[in-house]
């Protein structure tokens, strides 16, 4: 059954994309006669110098000459915003520059317009340039926070601190960069909530993206299991379990015994991937392993009342232990050691 707010949504994008088009269609119909209206109406017409915004000879009318201004400044604006976006689908950096130069043209296609509007008017935009730069003077000192928070976000855009698409942290909150703006940052978490912060209260950022994550994975066994038989099995499979989960770049790789708990001693894994598969390869390793060791009779204890026998653990054998030592040996020099630093699990 469809919602209200599922019904409300699509009946505001059908609404979006009818105005969207019809104005689409009027833009194409101005530059249609921009392009024709001297054959249609006569080069000297009044109908065509209103038309045409290059026109600066003869009378015009005033109100078509101002429609003239907002189809052509408004709709090249558009257009080369259109184009930017198209180009943003192919580049993996670089997003943020160019969602910036998008807004910048934005805002600067409505300023053009609103001053050949007041041209059209006889108004002395030269004069009117000069008494806005220091009006702007006088208001710059007021609105210290506003300046601040666009050089900031230039800041964040040409030192590359993140881009459009990465996964950052930022007081706490763990998102996806969605947009960088003139003044503020929108990025959105797992669950789909978005963050809006001004550019200048992003001082402390993570960034997630930029390198590989450490994924840990820390499995339990019983005590009286044989810490060098399960490494044995470890050993043989530890390669299997990679290939097993596609998401892994590096590993998994195990790290020994990271703590002996009350009911079970604890084995710890861990791999490297993508910051975006972190919590995916995670769950993934916790069901190989899981199987892995279902597959070779290896408990996971867990709180229970024994009413029974104690069970009865497989003997470790020479082939095992010597299995045990080799892994131990392998992966204690191996490039994905990670200190207790970098993850305590």
């Amino acid at each position: 059954m469809i919602t209200f707010k599922e019904k409300s949504e699509k009946t505001q994008k059908t609404v979006g994309t009818v105005m969207t088009v019809l104005l689409l269609c009027l833009a194409a119909a101005y530059f249609v006669l921009l392009i024709f209206g001297g054959k249609i109406f006569g080069e000297d017409s009044r109908i065509y110098r209103s038309i045409n915004p290059f026109s600066g000879a003869g009378d015009y009318i005033k109100w078509i000459r101002i429609l003239s201004y907002a189809f052509f400044f408004i709709s090249i604006g558009y257009v080369i915003r259109v184009f930017i976006s198209w180009i943003s689908t192919f580049i993996k950096k670089g997003k943020a520059i160019l969602n910036l130069l998008g807004s910048f043209i934005k805002y600067l296609s409505v300023i053009i317009f609103i001053f050949a509007t007041l041209k059209v008017f006889n108004v002395d935009t030269a004069t009117l340039l000069a008494g806005i730069g220091i009006l702007s003077l006088i208001v710059g000192l007021g609105a210290q926070p506003l300046i601040e928070d666009i050089i900031s976000g230039l800041f964040i855009v040409f030192e590359n601190v993140f881009d459009v698409g990465d996964i950052i942290i930022v007081d706490g909150f763990r998102g996806t960069v969605c947009d960088i703006g003139i003044r503020t940052t929108r990025f959105e978490d797992t669950s789909g909530n978005f963050k809006i912060m001004n550019n200048s209260d992003l001082r402390t950022v993570i960034n997630l993206t930029d390198h590989l994550t450490l994924v840990p994975c820390v499995v339990q066994i019983e005590y009286g299991e044989s810490i060098e038989r399960v490494e044995a099995v470890v050993k043989d499979h530890i390669e299997e379990i990679g290939k097993a989960i596609p998401d892994i770049v590096e590993g998994p790789f195990y790290k020994g015994v990271s703590e002996l708990g009350a009911s079970g001693v604890s084995l710890k894994f861990v791999a490297r991937c993508e910051e975006a598969n972190r919590f995916q390869v995670e769950r993934d390793m916790n069901r190989q392993f899981k199987l892995l060791f279902d597959a070779h009779d290896i408990n996971i204890p867990f709180t229970q009342v024994v009413i029974h026998q104690p069970t009865v653990f497989t003997e470790v054998n020479d082939a095992d232990k010597r299995k045990s030592q080799e892994l131990l040996e392998s992966q204690r020099g191996n490039s994905a050691e990670a200190s207790d630093n970098d993850y305590r699990a």
